[in-house]
This record gives C-alpha cells, sequence and structure tokens, in this order.
C-alpha cells in the first residue's frame, strides 16, 4: 500500500495495532453521530481495526511527529469502474480537529487520485445538519450537487422505524481540480 506523506502527516495502511487508538474516537457518541454505527466497545475496535487492516478502502491517518493515529479516511471507487469516480469519507478523533488535519489528508488523497488514478470525479456525502463535514468538502473546493431528502437510515427508533436523514452530496471534477 502506498504510504501517502504530507507536511505533518502520514496516511497509511490500518494495521491490527491502531485498535487503541480507534477506539479513542469511536467510542465518543459525538464522532459518530452522523455514522452507520453507534459507539464501539474496545473489543469492536479490536475487530474494527483487523478489518479495516484487510480493506485498502480505510486509511489510517497518523500524525508524522508521533505516528499517533488521529483518524480515518474512506476512498473508494465506485461503480461502474469506467465512470472513474471515487468516494472520499473521513471521521477525526476531536481532541485532533480544528487543527487543519482533516483538510491536509483530504488534498492529499484527492490529488493522488487525480493525478495517478486519473479519477474523472471524486464525490462525498454528509447529513446537512453535519456542518464541520460540509464545510471541511467546501474548503476542499467540492461543489455541492445535491440535496435529498430522507436518503437513508442507520438507525431505527423505539418501535423499530427507520430514522430517516437527508444527505448533501459534494463533487470534484479532474477538470476543476485541474483548473486551479
Amino acid at each position: 500500500m502506498v504510504i501517502f506523506e504530507t507536511e505533518r502527516l502520514i496516511i497509511r495502511k490500518f494495521s491490527i495495532d491502531d485498535w487503541k487508538d480507534l477506539y479513542e474516537y469511536l467510542s465518543d457518541e459525538s464522532v459518530v453521530k452522523y455514522e452507520p454505527y453507534d459507539v464501539l466497545s474496545e473489543e469492536a475496535c479490536r475487530q474494527e481495526a483487523k478489518n479495516r487492516s484487510e480493506n485498502p478502502a480505510f486509511l489510517a491517518v497518523c500524525l508524522k511527529e508521533s505516528s499517533k493515529l488521529i483518524g480515518n479516511l474512506y476512498f473508494e471507487q465506485q461503480g461502474p469502474k469506467e465512470f472513474l469516480t471515487w468516494e472520499l469519507g473521513y471521521v477525526f478523533n476531536p481532541a485532533y480537529q480544528h487543527k487543519g488535519y482533516a483538510t491536509e489528508s483530504c488534498r492529499e488523497i484527492i490529488r493522488y487520485a487525480f493525478e495517478h488514478f486519473k479519477a474523472h470525479r471524486i464525490i462525498a456525502m454528509c447529513n446537512p445538519e453535519n456542518s464541520a463535514s460540509w464545510r471541511l468538502m467546501e474548503r476542499l473546493q467540492m461543489r455541492r450537487e445535491g440535496y435529498f431528502k430522507k436518503k437513508a437510515f442507520f438507525k431505527r427508533d423505539e418501535k423499530g422505524e427507520p430514522i430517516w436523514h437527508d444527505s448533501y452530496e459534494y463533487g470534484l471534477l479532474a477538470e476543476e481540480y485541474h483548473k486551479k
């Protein structure tokens, strides 16, 4: 797996040993509020680190100076393959938010995708209530392309009924990226 390096970060494949740092943020309700899973226990984070170490779509974002895992990226090609579209996602430890790490790591992945994968398009989605997420997409020069009402649900209410949520979709085309 390619290891990406930025000024302050190393972006690498997950390791099963990442479970403790993963637990640090995936056990926090505020972090997983918009994710398709609830807070994770230590044991669940051990399994999640193993799963992510076997899945190239998940990348560990680590501080260069200490190698501490501070967040993760999700980056995977979407079908059909010939459309050259990649989806970006991210989750970061709140102790390391508001320091530009998410922007720095996402910019590197976007650069790599357009320059090396010859991506045509990169997309990302978030709940409209998650202003930190859509602001990040806008800092990355992504364009809001859609507002989907009640697009999906991750959780159910006490009666077992779906709790539907809205979604923004953002996109960035290769020609827009290369114009910068």
